[in-house]
């Protein structure tokens, strides 16, 4: 049951934080599309998980598709909102000196803006870590027949105590990995980027 789970929220994980950091991008150089949209993506995240799961359920059947699709969506708001902030966070003064010496837009983007956001990014991802395992639990919870969720259901009413926590637990121990994973990645690349 672990292996699905894990399939589930790693696919979610990486997809809806690539979605994110895209879409971010759009926003933050492009003021009439974040306003257009802006106020879309902000509905679309008040909506509970758990009245969206099975909806999205129906549509795209019983397979991992739907489980990855709702672990996508639910790291997809933070990081999007960070990294918009993130971009965003370059001085003035900074920005001076890029046009003085004739950066064009790419050129600040890749030199000044993205560098300025990776610490917001790397902690978005840390809390995605967490939440992509959530996702795919939930998904798993509304429909399936393996994975670390279904476990979780079949042991709640069969009243198996021993696999309920052992499921616990390997969830937990899912989410730690990832975390750490990323943390790992964060280091070496902040790293990097300071010298």
């Amino acid at each position: 049951n672990f292996l699905p789970t894990f399939v589930e929220a790693l696919a979610g994980f990486v997809f809806g934080n690539i979605a994110a950091v895209l879409f971010a991008i759009i926003f933050a150089y492009s003021r009439f599309i974040r306003q257009a949209y802006f106020p879309v993506v902000l509905f679309f995240n008040t909506i509970p998980i758990l009245a969206l799961s099975p909806i999205i359920i129906l549509i795209f059947g019983l397979g991992m598709t739907p489980k990855i699709i709702i672990a996508a969506i639910i790291c997809f708001f933070p990081t999007l909102v960070n990294m918009i902030r993130g971009l965003a966070s370059a001085t003035a003064n900074e920005e001076e000196l890029f046009h003085i010496l004739s950066a064009s837009r790419f050129e600040i983007f890749l030199r000044l803006h993205f560098p300025r956001s990776l610490p917001m990014l790397f902690s978005s991802l840390r809390i995605a870590t967490a939440t992509a395992v959530i996702g795919a639990i939930v998904g798993e919870w509304i429909g399936a027949d393996k994975g670390l969720g279904a476990l979780i259901i079949r042991a709640t009413f069969n009243y198996q105590s021993d696999q309920l926590y052992a499921a616990i637990v390997a969830a937990s121990l899912l989410s730690i990995t990832l975390f750490a994973i990323v943390a790992a990645i964060e280091a070496r690349i902040l790293r990097y980027d300071r010298r």
